[in-house]
């Protein structure tokens, strides 16, 4: 029971983070695309690669710090859900660019951070 508590306050903490930074940067960079998505999901990609590469080759997380970082805030912080309405808001309006370019560079930059964090998470566990 403690390990869901835990996972539900991590969820609290991702999901107000992704609020500040989503309209920090809609604020700052305007409606005309979803940059709040596009960098929640790319931030939440390399931090769970990070997160996950530290646990697995340390003991420095236990698992239920694993699971709070990971289940709890990656999985309120992080996005998918609102990137796949946004993609396909744009595809229904037969904005194919926006749509395709959107899907491309979300697929392409969270493969990339998710693999910067995998990297960074060995740098830390060599330590």
């Amino acid at each position: 029971m403690a390990r869901f508590l835990w996972i539900c306050l991590g969820g609290a903490v991702g999901t107000g983070a992704r609020y500040l930074l989503s309209g920090w940067l809609l604020r700052t960079a305007g409606p005309g695309f979803p940059w709040g998505t596009l960098a929640v999901n790319v931030l939440g990609s390399f931090l769970l690669g990070l997160i996950m590469q530290v646990a697995v080759a340390t003991d420095l997380l236990s698992p239920t710090l694993r699971l709070t970082l990971t289940t709890g805030v990656m999985g309120g912080f992080t996005t998918y859900s609102t990137f796949n309405y946004e993609t396909l808001q744009y595809l229904q309006q037969n904005d194919w660019l926006m749509g395709s370019l959107n899907l491309a560079v979300t697929v392409v930059a969270c493969l990339a951070a998710g693999t910067l964090g995998l990297f960074a998470g060995r740098l830390l566990a060599a330590t």
